[in-house]
């Protein structure tokens, strides 16, 4: 068996924690990208509001059942074997998206595109937080939020250069087909290198285990830890599984109270106020937001990359801070940001006025949101954006975290397709104003349930999550 130096394990920690993370950046942008395309949609499927609504959320549908489906296979065949499937589905969906010529066609491709989505946001954190050492785990596995925000950066940036050479989103670009369909189509590469690259790297240990592949497992584990540590993490993963049977979501319920464990709930409440917040009408409508309030498409798409660069800031903070001061306090400071800065937002869009048929804010209120909106990204992927998905990955003991991840990533994408469906109907109904009152409600509740419910799980090994 190869030996390693303590820098060569390092490196193959962080560099396979990349590689896993890709998956999150192929989210963030396939979720990202629509962002510059809702103008091409309508134009050329002729989609009304709840049309559009729908095109735009169908492959949150597509991420509810991969994200649901997605623990239970990868207990069967393997946390990697899965990220190569999404992949694959990834560059389907992406060649696809660009080709359609119906909204039918569209969903389709969009809902294939989610499955993979759906996939690799609980399969990414959990292989991460699997392959990572404890005292290195919060900072690598917040690596898949920052390539979740690269990707989204990089779809506002891919969006606005593409608009800007055609002249608009739905004007022609390059051999005859217009911009918005070029937006969907340049993630055909960061997918295939995705492919590639998960060839390179190896299948998580505790898995191995679990399918009684203890020397492959051994093997891995010489590549992260020393020979002692080695054998000791294979003795702990090996008696966390030994009296184990295969995960069932019968499970999830405990035997003395024949209720649901807390974990679970606690897993889905975390699922549910990340979208609550309203964080992705930013990340799918942040072009329709900034042009609601009378800026123009290529000034809201210049203010998409913005906040995307503003979101990769804050993630690399959060990298920082998650293993000294822990997830907790990230998670109701962050509460505590979003809930100041969306009531800002409100206010700001409270003042807006009607010209010409559409909203118009005042230069200062203009200004003052624009603020508000960037502060607002900005607490919520310093805190909430990448600390959920660590959580997620790491609270639920071994026997239960295939059912439990399962279950919170379904709670998760219904909730996403639930506030980016509503908020083209709340847009046109009650307005930015009671859209974004809403999210701050939400916001200010979200502070009591950390406070209340969440518990730290900064430095534990996976093998000492318990049951509550």
């Amino acid at each position: 068996m190869p030996t390693y130096s303590d820098s060569q394990r390092s490196l193959i920690v962080f560099l396979t924690c990349c590689v896993a993370a890709i998956g999150g950046f192929l989210f963030g942008f396939d979720s990202g990208v629509i962002n510059g395309t809702v103008d091409g949609l309508q134009n050329s499927f002729n989609s009304d509001s709840v049309g559009t609504g729908f095109n735009v959320a169908s492959m949150l549908l597509g991420c509810a059942v991969g994200a649901f489906f997605a623990g239970g296979l990868a207990d069967k065949y393997g946390r990697r074997t899965l990220l190569l499937v999404a992949a694959i589905f990834f560059i389907v969906s992406a060649w696809g998206s660009g080709v359609a010529g119906g909204s039918l066609e569209f969903v389709i491709y969009r809902i294939l595109g989610g499955l993979a989505v759906g996939a690799a946001s609980v399969m990414a954190p959990a292989y991460i937080s699997e392959i990572a050492p404890a005292h290195l785990r919060g900072r690598l596995a917040t690596i898949q939020q920052v390539a979740i925000i690269s990707g989204l950066f990089f779809s506002f940036l891919n969006n606005y250069i593409l608009a800007n050479i055609a002249g608009g989103s739905t004007s022609e670009l390059w051999f005859g087909f217009t911009a918005w369909r070029w937006m969907f189509w340049m993630e055909l590469i960061p997918a295939t290198i995705f492919l590639i690259a998960l060839l390179f790297i190896p299948e998580s240990p505790r898995y191995l285990v679990s399918a009684r592949r203890d020397e492959r497992a051994e093997r891995v584990l010489h590549m992260i830890y020393n020979e002692s540590d080695a054998k000791e993490r294979l003795a702990q993963i090996r008696d966390s599984l030994s009296e184990q049977r295969k995960p069932r979501f019968s499970d999830l319920i405990n035997p003395k109270t024949g209720k649901v464990i807390s974990l679970v709930w606690i897993g889905i409440g975390l699922a549910v106020f990340q979208q609550l917040v309203g964080i992705n009408v930013v990340f799918y409508y942040g072009a329709v937001l900034w042009q609601a309030v009378g800026f123009s498409e290529g000034d809201a798409l210049l203010i998409n990359v913005i906040s995307g660069a503003v979101s990769i800031a804050a993630c690399l903070g959060a990298i920082a801070l998650i293993d000294r001061i822990g997830r907790k306090p990230l998670l109701w400071g962050g509460s505590v940001g979003m809930a100041i800065t969306l009531s800002i937002l409100v206010y700001a869009f409270s003042t807006a006025e009607m010209v010409d048929g559409s909203l118009n804010l005042s230069p200062g209120n203009g200004i003052l949101a624009l603020i508000a909106a960037n502060a607002y990204v900005f607490f919520f992927n310093s805190s909430w954006g990448p600390v959920m998905w660590v959580m997620l990955g790491e609270m639920f003991p071994n026997q239960v975290r295939g059912s439990g991840l399962a279950i919170a990533g379904l709670f998760q994408w219904v909730s996403n397709f639930a506030i980016t469906m509503t908020f083209p109907i709340m847009l046109a109904s009650i307005g930015l104003t009671g859209a974004y009152s809403f999210y701050a409600i939400c916001a200010v509740i979200s502070i009591f349930f950390v406070i209340k419910c969440v518990r730290e799980t900064k430095g534990r090994e996976l093998e000492d999550m318990a049951y509550a």
